[in-house]
Formats: structure tokens, C-alpha cells, sequence
């Protein structure tokens, strides 16, 4: 006669020896997070993450499934299922990476934005940036600030402001 507690355990994960079961119910809600962090990432950011095929596949449905919907929970418990055999530590590696390179991206973009705002403020500012940025085209600088000053001032759709970004982000960027 097969002893109960094989029926209450759907498979070894759940056996864990020295383990409570809170312990083990927040190492499964760790690993939907995981699942759903991965979820979020965008195609070619989730192609740099190393992964089995089966994970790829199940991320890949997910993409397809409405988020409120109770079979997008469900997939994600899905998900954090397939990731129990998984070793997480290159996943969690890759992860950090993409990670950090959003955050970077997001601080340059922060930076460009505060330069423009200081370039609209001050005169002295424009001098800094081009001492800072001499491959900047010193003309085409100035006259975007003015015109930008001007649209602020008519309360117009502002053109030169977003042209005076696009002209500041490869000097400040590198490209």
C-alpha cells in the first residue's frame, strides 16, 4: 500500500529535507519573479540570457498571453516549475549584465537630458559644453538653443528642443 505522503508531493523539489514549507513556497515565488523579470525583457535582450529550450519556449508563450488573465499566472508558476531544474547562477550572470547595461544607457540618456536643460539655462553652460564637447558643430549648437528659447517662450511644439538633443547625444555618447 503506497504511504500517503506519496500523494500529498508532486515531485522531489517539494522534498527538500530541512526545508519548511514557507522556506520552499518563497524559493518558488523567488523563481516567478525571476520568470516574470525575464518575461519583461525585450527579444534581444532576452536572446543574451542562456537558457534551455524548454524555458525559451515557455518565455516565448508568455509573450502571447494577457497579463490579467488567471492562464498568465498560472504560466508563471509554469515558468518558476521549469526553472527548478535549472541552473539559475548563468541566467541570474546574464541577467545582471543586461541589467546594468539598461542602467547605463538610462544615466546617459539623464546626462544628455541635463546638459540641454543646462544649454536653455545658461550661456556660461554652452561655453562649458563645447570646451567639454569640441566636436560638437558650434553653429548648428547655437542656433538650436535659440530657436528652442523661442519655441518655450511662444509655447510652441518644441522641434529645435528635441533637435538639440538628437545634436548633443553623440558628442556626449561617443558615436
Amino acid at each position: 500500500m503506497a504511504d500517503i505522503t506519496d500523494f500529498t508531493h508532486g515531485d522531489d523539489w517539494d522534498r527538500e529535507e530541512g526545508k519548511s514549507k514557507t522556506q520552499i513556497k518563497k524559493e518558488m515565488l523567488a523563481l516567478q519573479e525571476l520568470g516574470e523579470e525575464l518575461v519583461a525583457l525585450s527579444p534581444a535582450a532576452r536572446a543574451k540570457i542562456p537558457m534551455d529550450n524548454e524555458l525559451a519556449d515557455a518565455l516565448k508563450l508568455a509573450d502571447k498571453l494577457v497579463k490579467k488573465h488567471e492562464a498568465y499566472r498560472r504560466h508563471m508558476q509554469f515558468i518558476g516549475k521549469v526553472m527548478r531544474g535549472t541552473d539559475l547562477e548563468p541566467i541570474e550572470r546574464a541577467l545582471a549584465v543586461v541589467r546594468n547595461t539598461n542602467q547605463a544607457a538610462t544615466r546617459k540618456f539623464h546626462l544628455i537630458e541635463d546638459w540641454r536643460d543646462k544649454l536653455l539655462a545658461s550661456n556660461e553652460a554652452v561655453t562649458e559644453f563645447i570646451a567639454e564637447y569640441p566636436q560638437v558643430e558650434v553653429q548648428q549648437l547655437r542656433t538650436l538653443i535659440r530657436n528652442a528659447k523661442k519655441e518655450q517662450e511662444k509655447q510652441q511644439p518644441g522641434k529645435s528642443y528635441r533637435e538639440l538633443f538628437q545634436l548633443i547625444k553623440p558628442a556626449i555618447i561617443g558615436e
